[in-house]
């Protein structure tokens, strides 16, 4: 990208999104920003900033917060994508960014989205499901043209989010991993930590009320300029208020709100609108007309009418109200939620109401924009006004806590007895519930913003107004996320409220708790998801829907995601017990995604039984160290291959695991496949990033094309189960760019599929050609212990030229490693949505 003119007050274009990118925020925003209001665009640059802020906050390190989601593409500048990564190369750019802020003394904070939101799953699919059609788009151009598309089909490789937080790690950056959608923790921490702006590609960010928003898109790295969008500016455009936005944005669309639920509201404004500019587009006129609604009519009736009076909410209203409290960071409040009403209505992250019959007196805060008053009280620490919630029994209001991890705010009722309860209710118009509960154990705090690298807590300067940093949950918070039998509940026919208990999937609140930590401190990957919620996912994968000879990443890699089911929750391990299904949102060719996989956990055999979590995770005794391994390898089903991995090296231990796996599981995997994955991996070890950027392989293949994206995913899952078994592995050792890369593997698949020499493919290379006989021999004699002779492709009969493997004897693989013979299935028709997979429905392809 070239330097952007100094001065000017316009984008240097609009910024066309990919099909395959992740478009964020509020519909039509973006290009109404581009073209309808570009002074609201200025040209800023960081270094001139960062200097602005240091002599304003003396002592302070300008820090920028970065959502890293926004960034994948910014950051993957390698001219090759369609071979399975150049991640010597993205790890060389990822540096040089780090470098370039780092030179003007500026901090980055990366944040990484660690789960989709249940509001925003239906959005997750689309794309999805969109994103499918864009890779049989990219595979058929590549069996046409024997090429790599244009970067006008261009895709994300496999993995990128996952490496690129080990890879920012592995830089000495802070990284940290949301637990919800990023954004509202990204905006969170911004506003909370006085932060010098936001870094990403997301309009929701103009919409929050927080530090200013940069362009990463427009982001020139050499002289550090770029865009600045000023939502004062948007505001003073529209007619609005800051406090206005998030309505603004619920009724244009966004993440939560779909965009056709007021469509024809919106163009009811638009008809009624006198000032239509004919120079303008029709969505551009349409957020001038519902602007000119807002701040005309509605505005009009804030605080006498509710919201559901004056638009056409119907059954959407509940949807609706989240969508508005989704945008309100800890301690704000929207004048547009006040309502004259006795019942409480929270939705998961702010109060909308007290109880005006209440007589505890409280502080009232005045809306210079709407003349509102809201109740407000002030946390004596933070000095921070914080909104009230009414105690459904003693009528008295009570100050609201709010999880700045999470951003939801609970109410801190503390009963008489000081007894533990969660309670649950009901708004009777919303059907929102509400969280309370009463008894704090603990008021230890751990800071979760601390060093990746040296677990030291960096100096942050907090924001004058707000004196409070970002903890993890208290001890108390974890108890309550979890099942306890012993919590006391109350009659709900004396407190007329409808009682539920929040429930994760394990109840031992310590475990939960490092699972907690590891996630947010971005060094697992999962697992916590596994634990908390029981639901995971995983996005496209450059699969050919057509081809009936590769099995999907997602059923291949299967038989390990359930064995680590049976290792995270742990009363699973029981024979007798019964044990709930994970529910997968694995996208592959022909899963229409209208419901998740119910995938039940797969026991397996470790040597010596299997360890508690509390023993891989927390006990630091030497010997343990050799459990975990053993515990690696049972997820595998490899614990007959431990002698032999071990003989193995760095880094080609983990490798060498990946493809036994692979090699036993698939059986149309020959052994030209095997020889160009393990000579691209000996043959990375000695190359440059310099000449991996100048090879050049002679066309592409759509099956190497499959293979790369397969091993990729492979080395996601090792960091699944590596993190669940307690890191009996160093992550260097199956980070990609150790141990593969797109281009390099594709060469060296062409040249064995042309029956090139081994020594052609090691590059006549002595050294080489020793490790490689001592790879092979351990991949080779593992597979035979299970029954599988890997074979050159001349041998292959036509039992290999479809998905269902050996007709009639596929042979099936157990966690206790036996077989048992059974007709095979085709991989693409194992039917999606709702169907529970157990282990013994699983063949050997």
């Amino acid at each position: 990208m070239g330097v952007i003119p100094r001065g000017s007050q316009a984008l240097s274009g609009a910024v066309r999104l990919l099909p395959n990118e992740k478009v964020m925020g509020v519909r039509g925003l973006q290009g109404f920003v581009g073209s309808t209001c570009p002074h609201i665009c200025t040209v800023v640059n960081f270094k001139e900033l960062a200097e602005h802020h240091r002599s304003k906050y003396p002592g302070c390190t300008p820090t920028i917060v970065v959502d890293a989601m926004c960034c994948l593409r910014y950051w993957y500048t390698p001219e090759s994508w369609i071979c399975g990564g150049q991640w010597r190369e993205y790890f060389s750019a990822l540096r040089d960014f780090v470098k370039s802020f780092t030179a003007v003394g500026i901090k980055l904070v990366f944040f990484f989205d660690g789960m989709v939101e249940q509001d925003k799953r239906d959005e997750w699919v689309k794309r999805r499901l969109k994103n499918n059609r864009e890779i049989s788009r990219i595979f058929h151009y590549i069996k046409s043209h024997k090429e790599q598309p244009g970067r006008n089909m261009f895709f994300i490789p496999s993995g990128l989010a996952v490496f690129t937080r080990f890879a920012l790690k592995t830089l000495g950056q802070e990284t940290l991993c949301s637990l919800q959608e990023a954004d509202y923790e990204v905006a969170s921490y911004g506003l909370q930590h006085n932060c010098l702006g936001i870094l990403g590609e997301d309009t929701d960010y103009l919409i929050y009320d927080t530090c200013p928003y940069f362009s990463i898109s427009e982001l020139c790295l050499e002289s550090l300029d770029t865009i600045m969008l000023c939502r004062e500016k948007l505001c003073e455009s529209l007619g609005l208020c800051v406090a206005d936005l998030p309505l603004l944005a619920c009724l244009l669309g966004n993440d939560i709100i779909p965009e056709g639920m007021f469509e024809s509201f919106r163009y009811k404004c638009l008809s009624s609108y006198t000032s239509v500019k004919e120079n303008f587009d029709k969505k551009g006129n349409i957020i001038l007309a519902v602007s000119d609604h807002i701040s005309k009519v509605l505005h009009l009736y804030q605080g006498e009418k509710k919201l559901e009076e004056l638009l056409p909410l119907g059954p959407n209203k509940a949807l609706f109200y989240k969508g508005m409290a989704s945008y309100l960071l800890p301690g704000q409040k929207s004048p547009w939620l006040f309502q004259k009403s006795k019942s409480v209505i929270t939705l998961d992250k702010q109060v909308m109401s007290s109880d005006p019959e209440s007589r505890q007196e409280v502080p009232m805060c005045t809306d210079p924009e709407s003349k509102q008053e809201v109740p407000m009280c002030t946390d004596p620490e933070s000095k921070q006004e914080v909104p009230m919630c009414t105690d459904p029994e003693s009528k008295q209001e009570v100050p609201m806590c709010t999880d700045p991890e999470s951003g939801q705010e609970v109410p801190m009722c503390t009963g008489p007895e000081s007894r533990q309860e969660v309670l649950m209710w009901t708004d009777s118009e919303c059907r929102q519930e509400i969280i309370m509960y009463t008894g704090h154990e603990s008021k230890q705090e751990v800071p979760v913003c601390t060093d990746p690298i040296s677990k030291q807590e960096d100096s942050m300067c907090t924001h004058p107004e707000i004196n409070q940093k970002l903890p993890v949950a208290t001890d108390s918070e974890f108890k309550l996320m979890c099942t306890n039998p012993g919590i006391k509940q109350e009659d709900p026919a004396n407190v007329g409220l409808e009682i539920k208990q929040q429930v994760t999937m394990v109840s031992d609140t310590e475990i939960l708790k490092v699972a907690r930590t590891h996630h947010v401190q971005a060094e697992s990957y999962l697992v916590y998801n596994i634990m908390s919620s029981g639901e995971i996912e995983c996005s496209n994968t450059l699969e050919d829907e057509l081809d009936q000879a590769l099995p999907s990443q997602a059923f291949i890699y299967r038989p390990i995601r359930q064995r680590v089911y049976s290792l995270l929750l742990e009363n699973c391990q029981d024979v007798a017990s019964t044990c709930p299904a994970v529910k997968e949102w694995f996208v592959y060719p022909g899963n229409p995604l209208r419901h998740p996989d119910l995938v039940r956990p797969l026991q397996m055999t470790v040597p010596g039984g299997t360890p508690s979590l509390k023993i891989l995770w927390l006990n630091q005794e030497a010997e343990i160290q050799v459990r975990r391994l053993d515990t690696l390898l049972a997820c595998f089903n490899l614990s007959s291959s431990r002698e032999e991995l071990q003989a193995v090296e760095s880094p080609f231990q983990a490798l060498c695991c990946l493809l036994i796996y692979l090699f036993v599981q698939v059986d149309t995997l020959c052994l030209e496949d095997l020889h160009a994955f393990i000579a691209q991996a000996l043959c990375l070890q000695g190359k440059s990033t310099s000449q991996l950027v100048n090879l050049q392989p002679d066309y592409i293949n759509p099956r190497a094309v499959q293979l790369g994206s397969l091993l990729v995913r492979g080395l996601t899952t090792l960091v699944l189960v590596n993190s669940a078994c307690g890191f009996p592995w160093k992550t260097s050792d199956f980070m990609p760019w150790n141990v593969f890369d797109g281009k390099l593997f594709h060469q060296k698949y062409l040249q064995s599929e042309k029956g090139y020499a081994v020594e052609v493919l090691l590059e006549q290379n002595r050294s080489r050609l020793t490790k490689f006989h001592n790879l092979k021999a351990v991949v080779c004699k593992a597979c035979m212990k299970e029954n599988r002779r890997i074979t050159g492709r001349v041998h292959w009969g036509s039992h290999h030229a479809g998905r269902w493997g050996r007709q009639g004897s596929g042979s099936h693989r157990t966690g206790s490693g036996y077989s048992r013979s059974g007709q095979g299935q085709p991989w693409r028709d194992q039917g999606p949505g709702s169907r529970q997979y157990e282990h013994d429905q699983w063949r050997r392809y």
